[in-house]
């Protein structure tokens, strides 16, 4: 048997074997809770993806940021200015900007509030929640009330969680849980921000 044919058999087989994994798996018939969390960059970045995915098929689409507050991105710039999501940055901005507990606390009930409304609409395929895992990181929120939200969401509605630290009940949770890591980085090199790579 030459290589060509060898080659071939085998990825025959790998093709059955896949058909066969994908054939026994079934639709839920609801949403999907999605986290990307860990020490990496890229944990947004990854999620704004999956809504250009999710635009792709004519799906609608809503972001709340929680801690990003007035801070521009490429992202934000690119959805505001074509007006596919609806977007919420409800946040004051990094966590160290307004040194004032009181009034992170307000935006982050603040933002899941706006959040769980969207969620629960029934008018979103995908909501995703930016950054809310730094919200319950510092305890703004609590860790039961997000799940309540969850719990509560449209059937249609797939829930996307970014940020460093995702608590393990919501990783429990979830049904798909990334954790990025970190093997190098520009800013450890003394590189600042890259508009259009970091932001």
């Amino acid at each position: 048997m030459s290589d060509a044919q060898d080659h071939k058999k085998k990825m025959q087989q790998v093709q059955a074997e896949h058909r066969k994994k994908v054939s026994e798996k079934v639709d839920p018939g609801r949403g999907l809770v999605l986290i990307n969390t860990g020490k990496g960059k890229g944990k947004s970045s990854a999620a704004f993806g999956v809504v250009v995915r999710a635009l792709g098929w004519g799906q609608t689409v809503a972001v709340v940021q929680f801690i990003k507050g007035k801070w521009k991105s490429g992202e934000r710039l690119f959805f505001e200015k074509h007006g596919l999501v609806t977007w919420h940055t409800m946040g004051e901005g990094f966590t160290w900007d307004t040194q004032d507990r009181e009034r992170d606390i307000a935006a982050a009930k603040a933002a899941f509030g706006k959040a769980r409304e969207l969620m629960e609409s029934g008018d979103y395929d995908l909501v995703v929640l930016d950054e809310i895992n730094i919200a319950l990181r510092y305890e703004y929120l609590s860790v039961d009330e997000v799940m309540d939200g969850l719990k509560a969401r449209s059937d249609r509605t797939s829930v996307f969680l970014t940020g460093r630290d995702a608590p393990q009940e919501l990783r429990d949770r979830a049904d798909l849980v990334t954790e990025m890591t970190e093997e190098k980085h520009p800013f450890q090199a003394g590189i600042k921000a890259q508009r259009g790579v970091d932001f």
